[in-house]
């Protein structure tokens, strides 16, 4: 079974860079406080990095 991260928005994009909203997008987030389970790989926690103002792991799955 391959590792999965839930992610969840904490932070609005509204006044943000849009390479950070670009990023949001990309990990399918657009609306706050909604939240989407990834597949865990170096990509997707480099996207939660750039982002980690906005977003929060809430669980590590796997």
């Amino acid at each position: 079974m391959a590792k999965t991260i839930v992610v969840k928005q904490i932070g609005s994009p509204i006044r943000r860079p849009a390479k950070q909203r670009a990023t949001l997008v990309g990990l399918g987030l657009n609306k706050m406080h909604k939240t989407r389970e990834l597949e865990d790989t170096p990509s997707v926690r480099g996207m939660v990095r750039k982002i980690s103002h906005m977003v929060e792991i809430i669980e590590e799955k796997g």
